[in-house]
């Protein structure tokens, strides 16, 4: 995905002087307000980051005040194999967060250079597509502003069509640490005045379910489910699935919140069986789903993907 990156910004060509560390967050009404940053990093880091035992990232949270959490092995960002860390609290808790993280990934580099100058290094932040034009801004103004502002290079990637329920893009920030930390400092500072983007923090942050592949014939030999299409499927747009009766959590999740989410991304409308209500000769419920075909296909892998992510955990 990186490749595909706009190229209609780029990284300063002045003559750059080490800078010291980032202050305070420049944005003083946001500050304290909860908020949130994601970005990718390999799985080989992501090891560095978690440390032992879970000591290095418990040590990082500790210092910096901030939550730091790290998607799953198997959860990657589509198009990459790359791990996801979120990082949340106050801007200034995740700024040193962050300065805690990047520095520890800069050290596993091991980088020798004979001058004195720092390494220039890439950290690939996710912002939802909605988000992004607050850091274009008009005419490009705004990321102007805080590429001059931070002497960072920052690019933005074109929205990827190729997964569903991806709606996220990659703002790619090249540059010394300080630079790095100044950038973030003020992207961040500006996605917070964005109501939809703090109203994303505590959504499910990994992508498994948007790297799922649909396969009609591939759910009846693990036994998790086994689709039955309507008879006027056709007409109605229609079909309906089941999920084993210990499954069915899995897809309504906690107050609904799973199966609203698969609505939403999808488009489609999910209906889940009573109690007791099984598929004829099974113990599986009955889950349909009406929408136009896109919608059911995506609601339907969504569905089996978080099924099969249980499977593969107890057959583990």
């Amino acid at each position: 995905m990186e490749s595909t990156e706009s190229s209609y910004v780029s990284s300063p060509e002045a003559a750059r002087n080490r800078s010291p560390p980032p202050p305070k967050s420049l944005n003083s009404e946001n500050a304290e307000k909860p908020t949130y940053i994601r970005f990718l990093v390999s799985n080989a880091a992501a090891g560095s980051v978690i440390g032992k035992g879970g000591a290095t990232i418990t040590e990082f949270q500790s210092k910096s005040g901030a939550r730091i959490q790290l998607s799953r092995s198997h959860e990657l960002f589509p198009g990459t194999s790359d791990r996801i860390i979120m990082v949340s609290g106050a801007i200034d808790d995740i700024l040193k967060a962050m300065e805690l993280v990047l520095a520890k990934l800069l050290n596993e580099l091991n980088i020798k250079d004979n001058d004195d100058a720092e390494p220039r290094t890439k950290v690939r932040l996710i912002v939802s597509n909605s988000s992004c034009g607050s850091i274009i801004g008009k005419g490009g103004a705004t990321i102007k502003s805080f590429i001059d502002g931070s002497q960072a290079g920052i690019k933005i990637s074109p929205q990827d069509n190729n997964f569903y329920g991806l709606n996220d893009r990659l703002v790619t920030v090249t540059g010394t640490l300080d630079e790095q930390l100044r950038a973030i400092d003020l992207i961040l500072s500006k996605l917070c005045e964005d109501p939809h983007y703090s109203q994303a923090m505590h959504a499910p942050f990994s992508y498994a379910v948007a790297t799922a592949t649909y396969n009609s014939m591939s759910y009846a030999s693990n036994g998790a489910g086994v689709k039955f299409p309507n008879h006027k499927e056709d007409q109605s747009n229609s079909i309906t699935i089941g999920v084993s009766d210990e499954h069915i959590g899995l897809v309504l999740g906690r107050g609904g919140r799973s199966i609203m989410e698969i609505s939403q991304v999808s488009g489609a409308r999910i209906k889940i069986s009573d109690r007791g209500d099984f598929m004829s000769g099974t113990t599986d419920r009955k889950v349909t789903i009406t929408g136009s075909q896109r919608a059911i296909r995506q609601a339907e892998s969504m569905i089996m993907q978080k099924v099969a992510n249980t499977t593969e955990r107890v057959m583990d």
